[in-house]
């Protein structure tokens, strides 16, 4: 098993790179752009994620202790991009007995991604949907929803 949030150095060139392309409009897999406020300047900051379905209903996954989960939880609120499409959005965390369905989803509909989120996890690069739904309590998870009254 991996250490826990222990990434790779290129991860920063590269997620910079990827939300270059994903800003141009090109579609990479399931892949948006994510901004949600910082919790101490107030200003958006950017992440690419990939989006899960279950049930009709849009999850994002993150990895404990990254910024834009901890600022996600913070302010309630972002704003999804695709496509040159905007959309305002609610972020509710979920609580760990409810995560693993969605985690279990996010491995069959974001294959691409597992090993990324599994070495987010400590989980092997192999972890099996299993895994995933175990990893439950150390995964956050959020709901996408319609944006805050608040926001307009």
């Amino acid at each position: 098993m991996a250490a826990p949030g222990a990434l790779p150095r290129w991860l920063g060139p590269a997620s910079r790179l990827n939300l270059l392309v994903l800003r141009l409009g090109m579609r990479i897999g399931t892949q948006h752009i994510l901004s949600v406020p910082g919790r101490k300047t107030g200003r958006m900051r950017s992440t690419p994620v990939s989006l899960v379905t279950l049930d009709g209903v849009r999850y994002v996954v993150s990895g404990e202790g990254l910024s834009w989960a901890k600022n996600a939880r913070a302010a309630g609120w972002g704003e999804l991009f695709r496509a040159g499409r905007r959309e305002r959005v609610s972020l509710t965390e979920l609580p760990p007995d409810e995560r693993g369905p969605i985690l279990r989803a996010f491995w069959h509909q974001v294959p691409a991604g597992r090993s990324f989120i599994a070495r987010l996890f400590g989980l092997a690069p192999d972890a099996s949907a299993d895994d995933f739904e175990a990893a439950a309590p150390r995964c956050p998870v959020f709901r996408i929803g319609p944006p805050p009254e608040t926001l307009g």
